[in-house]
Order: structure tokens, then C-alpha cells, then sequence
């Protein structure tokens, strides 16, 4: 079994389409948006951005062991003007850092006289969220909650249960759509539905599934039916998407294009591309039309199975039957062919990303396939012209691969000058970064300086995968022997 699609990833791509119908704050967002923020002109903007870098140049002091009072102070005596705007880009740049976030927040809601509003509330819940700081998180819910519950809505909800269930808190998430009365909100089916998304976005897939058995009253629903079903597929299980399936075929809901599709998937996932493939053609025989998804899918599958001129023929067919292609489909293409340095198709496809534009112009995924196949430095320079050009903006993923990059050729200044933009542009220095710093020093011998960074991460909170905690063991370990020899 080979799973090659994150679960994130097709959570998002298949259940944004299940719920077509649900208000877009019900829905929770996982990736934020760092461009300006609209009806701003660009001078409010680059004042707004100059103030909110002076305000994370003084947060950064706080792991220098400055007192929380002086860095108070400090903020008080800046004197930024405070706004829903400001609020969101102070908190946004300071979202891998949550002390420093929590720090300004604080800051805001108990001393600046400003009163934060459900955008400004709900970052922050986010930020919490993401690292674990539940504690935190309830004392600003209990905040919102007796300030005004009208503050309590959609999002605050979805963010919650979303980043409960990914730190498989699973009885606090379900308890928490229970709560939903206590402010003001109805146990409705979209509630229900953004519960079960959530837990099954990070593998509870049982526990959704008990929970979808419990309530009956939201059981003959095809669209909640959907998510136990990817739910299933995402884990991989192709024997409970088999059982799940026959349950929908033989219940009261009628299976759509996209119960068709979360089956192919998990037979796509499951190695059995073949039969998919058959599934796949039956469909168009039916006329049950798939979708770009279904037809990206098919795409993906093939290629992960080496089968490119396949992929590229139901690419063609695609054209041909009306189907057009997204930016998605091109980067299936891309990615399997640059593994395969078939860079000449590789620009073709490229090429014509940037002539149809809309959906099919690159965006960040392209460009990371593209910059991960450079071979020298130059390369990344016109990579990330065109990706300028574009108007492609730059993420947190994209500074990251080029310090891997970069660190791998041993070119210090662009390392350097990678992550002074990072941190300029309020894109990091994440978890992931720390990471490529402390393997890619240790790999040049560079133990101290490897160290340093690690130290760095752990005191801004965040959590170290395993092999990088064994990697620092092994550091410290050479480091005393080397110390010992030294004073022999």
C-alpha cells in the first residue's frame, strides 16, 4: 500500500466540494493568507507592515530573557494604531511563535484599550491551537465568551474542534459540539459535518463514524456519508472503504460523482490502479461525467505506477471530452516527470500553465516542483524570477526548500540571506526550518552551531520530530567525547 496524497490535502480537495453549500465560515482554513489585506491602498499598507515588523523585531526579545513587563512597555510606548487589519498581520506573523503572539494579544485585550474583534480572537485561538497550548486557548474562549458571545461563531467553532481532533483530543472535540448551545450556536447538520470532517482529517475515522451511527437524525445525508467514506479512504483502509461503500449502495442515500470518486481514490491509494482505471472509463460510458478531481486522481495514480504515457493520454483525453485541466493536473504531471528529469516535457507543460492562466497558472506547488529539480544556484535565481513574475507568492514551504537547498551546495550567504527574508516577510522561521538547519549542520560537521539552532526551536516552543531529537543526542554524545579528549 502506497499512499501518495496527504489526507490534508484530499480532505480539502474532494470535501470542498461535498460541502458546496456550507457558509464559507463553517469551514475551517488551513492556509492563511499573508497578501495585503483588501481595500487597503499601498501606503497603508507598507506603514501598517513597517509597524507590525518594529512590533515582532521587539517580540523576538522576549527570548532573550526580557521581563514580560518591559516588553509591555515597550509595546505601549510604540503606540501602534490598532485595527482588525493591524491585529490579524501582527498575530500572522507570529504564528510560529505562539508565546510571542500570545505576548501582543495579551497586551491588546488587557492594557492597549483596543477590544479585539471574532477575526482577531479566532487567529489566535488558531496559533494556540496549533501548538497545543489548550490551556491558553480556553482562557481566550472564556474571554470572548463573557465579553460578548456574540464574538463565538462559525470559525471559532471549526477552529477549535479542528485543532482538538489533531491532538486527538477526541472527547473534548465531540464534547465541544455539544457546547455549541451554550454559545448560542444550534446542533445543526453543517456543525455535525465540520465535527466529523475534522476528526477524520486526522485519522479518527472510528470515532466519526460511532459518532455518524449516534446521531440519526443526520444519518441519510449522502454529504456526511462522503466524509466517513474519505475518511476511510485517506487511512488507507481499502477493506473499510469496501464496507462503507456497500452500506451507502444498500442505505437510502443515492452515491454521487463524488462517492464515485472517494472510491477510486482508495483504489488508486490501495495500488489497484488498474481497476480504477476501469471504474474511471465505465463512468464516462455511464454518463456519470467525472470531475477535474476524479480525472487528477487517475492522473496521479498512473504516474506514482511510472505509467506517464497513460497519464498523459487521459491528460489529452481530458481536453477532448471538455474536462479541462487545473493547475492541480499539470503538477501531477510535473512532479513525476522532473523525478524522471524529463525536463523538456517538463517546460512544455510549464509553458502552457502560463499561456491558458485562471486555473492552470502556477502557483507555489509548481514552482517547488521546479526549484527541487535545480542542480545549481542559478537555477533557483530564474526559477524565482519566473516565480515573481507570476505573481506567485512565496510561502513558508518554498523559503524551506531553499534552505535545504542551499544548505546541501553549502552556500552560506544565500542561507543566510533565505532566512533573513523569511523572517522579514513573516514566513518563519518554522518548526521545519530549525529542522533543516540542525541535520543539514550536523552533515557539514558544524555540531555546535547544529545545536544552537535546536536550542533555539526548543525555547521558542516547538516540538522536534523524533529523528532530530535522535540526532541531537548523537551531537551531544560526539561533542563529550570530543571534550573529554580535548582534556586528555
Amino acid at each position: 500500500m502506497q499512499p501518495r496524497i496527504q489526507s490534508v490535502k484530499l480532505l480539502y480537495t474532494l470535501n470542498s466540494r461535498i460541502f458546496n453549500k456550507i457558509k464559507p465560515q463553517t469551514l475551517i482554513q488551513i492556509n492563511h493568507n499573508h497578501s495585503l489585506i483588501p481595500n487597503q491602498n499601498p501606503d497603508e499598507t507598507s506603514i501598517m507592515n513597517s509597524k507590525a515588523i518594529e512590533i515582532q523585531n521587539l517580540l523576538n526579545k522576549i527570548n532573550e530573557k526580557q521581563s514580560l513587563n518591559e516588553i509591555e512597555h515597550s509595546l505601549t510606548g510604540l503606540k501602534p494604531s490598532l485595527n482588525e487589519d493591524f491585529m490579524l498581520t501582527v498575530l500572522r506573523r507570529n504564528r510560529s511563535d505562539w508565546k510571542q503572539a500570545y505576548v501582543f494579544f495579551k497586551w491588546v485585550v488587557n492594557a492597549s484599550g483596543y477590544s479585539p474583534g471574532t477575526g482577531s480572537y479566532n487567529e489566535m485561538l488558531d496559533i494556540l491551537g496549533l501548538m497545543k497550548r489548550f490551556e491558553e486557548a480556553y482562557q481566550v474562549l472564556d474571554e470572548m465568551s463573557k465579553r460578548d458571545k456574540n464574538l463565538i461563531n462559525e470559525r471559532t467553532y471549526g477552529v477549535m474542534v479542528n485543532r482538538l481532533a489533531a491532538a486527538h483530543k477526541i472527547e473534548e472535540a465531540t464534547e465541544f459540539f455539544y457546547k455549541r448551545r451554550e454559545f448560542g450556536l444550534e446542533l445543526d447538520l453543517i456543525a455535525f459535518q465540520t465535527l466529523l470532517l475534522s476528526l477524520c482529517r486526522y485519522k479518527h475515522v472510528e470515532a466519526a463514524e460511532f459518532l455518524f451511527h449516534t446521531k440519526k437524525e443526520f444519518r441519510h445525508n449522502i454529504k456526511t456519508m462522503n466524509i466517513i467514506l474519505n475518511g476511510w479512504c485517506v487511512l488507507g483502509n481499502l477493506r473499510e472503504t469496501k464496507r462503507f461503500w456497500n452500506d451507502i449502495i444498500t442505505s437510502e442515500c443515492k452515491p454521487d460523482r463524488f462517492t464515485y470518486g472517494i472510491f477510486i481514490n482508495s483504489l488508486t491509494k490501495s495500488g489497484k490502479i488498474s481497476t480504477a482505471v476501469k471504474l474511471f472509463q465505465a463512468m464516462w460510458e455511464k454518463g456519470c461525467t467525472p470531475d477535474v478531481t476524479i480525472c487528477n486522481n487517475i492522473i496521479d495514480g498512473l504516474c506514482f505506477k511510472k505509467r506517464i504515457p497513460q497519464a498523459l493520454e487521459i491528460f489529452k483525453e481530458m481536453n477532448d471530452r471538455d474536462c479541462s485541466p487545473d493547475v492541480a493536473t499539470y503538477n501531477s504531471l510535473i512532479k513525476h516527470l522532473c523525478k524522471i528529469q524529463r525536463m523538456g516535457k517538463v517546460h512544455e507543460l510549464f509553458n502552457e500553465m502560463k499561456q491558458k492562466g485562471g486555473d492552470c497558472l502556477p502557483n507555489a506547488r509548481t514552482y517547488g516542483y521546479l526549484l527541487n529539480s535545480a542542480k545549481k544556484p542559478d537555477e533557483v535565481v530564474k526559477i524565482l524570477e519566473s516565480m515573481e513574475e507570476s505573481g506567485c507568492k512565496m510561502m513558508a514551504d518554498t523559503y524551506n526548500l531553499m534552505l535545504r537547498l542551499y544548505m546541501g551546495w553549502g552556500d552560506e550567504e544565500k542561507v543566510r540571506s533565505t532566512w533573513t527574508e523569511m523572517e522579514r516577510n513573516g514566513l518563519g522561521p518554522d518548526q521545519r526550518s530549525y529542522t533543516v538547519m540542525v541535520h543539514g549542520l550536523f552533515d557539514k560537521g558544524r555540531l555546535e552551531e547544529a545545536l544552537s539552532y535546536y536550542n533555539e526551536m526548543v525555547s521558542k516552543g516547538m516540538i522536534s520530530e523524533p529523528r532530530t531529537k535522535i540526532l541531537v543526542e548523537a551531537i551531544n554524545i560526539k561533542l563529550k567525547d570530543r571534550d573529554h579528549k580535548s582534556v586528555a
